[in-house]
């Protein structure tokens, strides 16, 4: 673990001030094991950190960890062929009315064994943390049957001890109706979806449950039953709503105190009210609205003007978002979306880790764990502003570079 001052930085500590980025010029972060101990100028650095190795970061820029607080990265094969058929103009619903969709990445994933699930995706999450990334959420949601659900959160469990990476497990059985229960949609989350729930709580698998509220998915009352036992067991839920439609998930979700309502292309103002005042983040996902070539984009302005956190996650998934690239999203977020670099930046640390209860990552503060990313650019806004270019100069997670 490293006791150490890296100094001559420019750090964006992300830390809620009135300066832009919380940028800190000429700057030192004392680290001491696994913490931050102290951030500032250098030349107001304390004595008491003087016998500290002294490392310099030759003015290069420092943030918080990246942080991809929406993925579904554990998952069987994957889905050319579909992206083919919607650029040859079939949308997304009729992909996925006819058999293809999240069904065919069921049909792999529950093919798969625990080894290759953690196999396929460790190239994925290889590719995140090459870009900085410290914390990741990874959803369930592609087995729809007991066996493999519990197989992919046992697989996302696992990734955790193979990578020096955090991983947030979400329990996402309500992501789509099977096909041996197509039409039934309330036997199928009475007869397997609840009771995956309670087995996979029972062996420690879960940290937040998620729903899909779409027509091509599961609707207001049917979501509100799983929150309804997520609820009994102690366990924070967040929702996929407003993707396709407004059936009013993100209200609903906001209902139970959610940590996040994410997609929200079709969020209207009531739901973002219902938002603010239940404290629900919003997660946007640039990803898959280009993936998909939508053109409702999320309410980015409705959001702000009621204060609503918004963090920027990559989707990464097979369909929508074959995405393994935060400072992409930022791009997109910028680009699609007309976000700024520091709500981009922002919506990858300080509110991803607000969007999945993390709160001793996000921000360069005293206290904070000291996962870190140092990179060879001179201003944050660099980190959105190019496009399929990364740079990286070393990440520290834990103290531990």
């Amino acid at each position: 673990m490293g006791h150490r001052v890296i100094r001559g930085a420019t750090v964006a500590t992300m830390a809620e001030t009135d300066v832009a980025y919380g940028l800190i010029e000429q700057a030192a972060i004392a680290i001491e094991g696994e913490n931050i101990v102290w951030v500032g100028p250098q030349n107001d650095l304390p004595d008491a950190y003087a016998d500290l190795e002294q490392v310099s970061a030759d003015g290069k820029l420092i943030t918080p960890g990246f942080i991809d607080a929406h993925t579904h990265v554990v998952a069987g094969g994957n889905r050319a062929e579909e992206f083919e058929m919607r650029l040859n103009g079939a949308s997304y619903e009729e992909v996925a009315r006819a058999g293809g969709g999240i069904i065919s990445t069921v049909r792999a994933t529950r093919a798969a064994t625990e080894e290759e699930l953690v196999a396929d995706a460790l190239p994925r999450v290889d590719a995140l943390i090459a870009e900085g990334v410290s914390a990741l959420e990874i959803k369930s949601g592609y087995g729809l049957e007991r066996e493999t659900e519990l197989r992919m959160l046992r697989a996302a469990r696992q990734i955790e001890k193979m990578r020096p990476v955090r991983v947030s497990t979400t329990f996402l059985g309500a992501h789509a109706v099977p096909p041996e229960y197509a039409g039934r949609a309330d036997d199928y989350i009475t007869e397997v979806c609840i009771p995956t729930l309670h087995a996979a709580h029972a062996e420690g698998l879960v940290d937040a449950v998620d729903g899909f509220c779409e027509g091509i998915a599961f609707d207001p009352d049917q979501i509100a039953r799983v929150f309804d036992e997520a609820k009994k067991l102690g366990l924070p839920v967040k929702l996929h709503a407003e993707q396709l439609s407004n059936l009013g998930g993100s209200k609903l979700a906001a209902s139970y105190g959610a940590m996040s309502s994410d997609h929200i292309e079709y969020l209207d103002e009531e739901g973002v009210i219902a938002m603010a005042e239940a404290g629900t983040s919003a997660v946007i996902l640039p990803g898959a609205f280009y993936t998909i070539r939508e053109t409702q984009v999320p309410p980015i302005d409705l959001l702000r003007k009621h204060a609503v956190p918004i963090a920027l996650a990559t989707d990464c998934n097979p369909g929508s978002s074959p995405l393994t690239s935060l400072l992409l999203t930022m791009n997109m977020g910028c680009t699609l979306f007309r976000m700024t670099p520091e709500e981009t930046l922002a919506g990858v640390t300080r509110e991803a880790a607000r969007a999945l209860r993390l709160a001793d990552t996000g921000t360069i503060e005293p206290g904070k764990r000291a996962d870190l990313a140092i990179w060879n650019v001179k201003h944050p806004a660099e980190l959105s502003y190019r496009i399929g270019f990364n740079p990286l100069h070393k990440r520290i997670f834990g103290g531990a570079s």
